[in-house]
């Protein structure tokens, strides 16, 4: 299969930082498409060759000149093999590029003038027509939502497909503006859903244009992190609760400017999974820690024995459990536990997370009531422990999610 790109008359808009053409072929890219040829056609313009197209790409990258018609143009620049046509002013979902890839005959994806289309047989295009769009017969399947595979597992969510024509600047901010909330998760924490997303817009969009790889934002939260952890443990709880709230806002904005700009890494993956996964019982006991010392000045020592360390201990302990009964649904049915139903994805929304846990710290802590926080908290996880286990062990035995397999 060749992969054609109508550049012809393109409007030169970019969308978080990318123009089209190169989110073509990095969508290509992140998706595994792996065409014979990427054919970029600048038709009879006179439009500089784009500079993209000389970086180094898993699949050949050429461009091409020629004026004509569309079926004449892909004729050309694909002799004989099917195409996955493409229009620089277009914006596609990702997904579709090896979804139609991999079809044996011609499916159109189209949402007004916004159109991606697999192509058997270049010859039934229509003989006359200057666009994509004009060309492509009323006759050709159509691909509809329902037909379309839209789970998206790392998201916990089904999202439509989606194409956007981006030809001015006020298309272009309409579109960032839902490529960013369709890169949310359907299901995540209170403080991730509600609060923190003003922080990360305002953050994701001059990161993209610098071009700012996302693991520099992961490095700096990997440092504020760690350095959370001596502060609380030291009894320097506003520098600590400085860093750890920006720590939670970064961990938003490393995620979605990999995904707006397809520059997710199998490195930044474990490093951003990884902290998520390991920090949080190190900030609880950092936090008990720091309320055992003695008043400011009264160089009282940290007291590891007193009942609200011991009790941050069985926080780890049951942190631990509870990573671990969420292991088995995404190891039996291969997708998240609060995906199944709206109940667990509305149970996420609350559950004994750290997005939950550094919140209600904070506000025991400035009400003076640390202590009974840290308890609320343990019993908070104790109780989230309990739910997903009872409702893991329900899900087994009476309500498999449909397609599930029988053993």
């Amino acid at each position: 299969m060749i992969v054609w790109i109508d550049a012809a008359r393109s409007a030169g808009e970019r969308v978080f930082g990318l123009d089209m053409i190169e989110r073509h072929l990095k969508a290509l890219r992140h998706r595994k498409v792996n065409p014979s040829a990427v054919v970029i056609d600048l038709g009879d313009s006179q439009a500089a060759e784009p500079a993209i197209a000389r970086a180094k790409w898993p699949f050949p990258v050429r461009v091409v000149r020629g004026g004509g018609t569309i079926r004449d143009r892909i004729a050309g620049a694909a002799p004989g093999a099917p195409v996955l046509a493409l229009d620089a002013d277009t914006l596609a979902d990702a997904r579709l590029y090896d979804f139609l890839a991999a079809q044996s005959g011609d499916l159109v994806a189209q949402d007004g003038d916004a159109v991606v289309a697999r192509i058997a047989d270049p010859s039934r295009l229509h003989a006359a027509a200057l666009t994509l769009r004009d060309a492509i017969p009323g006759d050709l399947p159509r691909l509809a939502q329902a037909d379309f595979p839209g789970f998206i597992r790392n998201l916990r969510r089904t999202l439509p497909f989606y194409l956007f024509r981006v030809t001015d600047d006020a298309e272009r901010k309409s579109v960032e503006r839902f490529l960013f909330w369709s890169n949310y998760k359907g299901s995540t924490d209170f403080f991730t859903k509600y609060v923190y997303p003003p922080l990360v817009w305002l953050m994701v969009r001059p990161l993209a244009r610098l071009g700012v790889h996302p693991n520099w934002v992961t490095a700096v939260s990997i440092v504020l992190t760690i350095g959370a952890v001596p502060l609380f443990a030291g009894g320097h709880f506003l520098a600590g609760f400085l860093c750890a709230y920006g720590m939670s806002v970064l961990d938003s904005v490393d995620g979605k400017l990999a995904r707006l700009t397809f520059t997710d890494s199998k490195l930044g993956n474990v490093l951003d999974h990884g902290l998520d996964l390991v920090h949080p019982p190190f900030w609880y006991c950092a936090w008990a820690y720091g309320l055992t010392l003695g008043p400011p000045g009264s160089n009282g020592g940290g007291d590891v024995w007193s009942p609200v360390f011991i009790a941050s201990l069985w926080m780890l302990a049951l942190y631990v459990l509870d990573r671990l009964i969420l292991k088995i649904y995404p190891t039996r049915f291969g997708r998240g536990l609060h995906t199944h139903a709206a109940l667990d994805g509305l149970a996420r929304t609350f559950i004994s997370r750290r997005n939950i846990n550094l919140p209600l710290f904070t506000v025991g802590y400035v009400l003076n009531l640390g202590v009974e926080t840290i308890y609320l908290i343990v019993l908070w996880q104790a109780v989230t422990c309990l739910y997903h286990g009872l409702r893991t062990a329900w899900i087994l035995a009476y309500d498999r999610p449909t397609g599930a397999p029988s053993a």
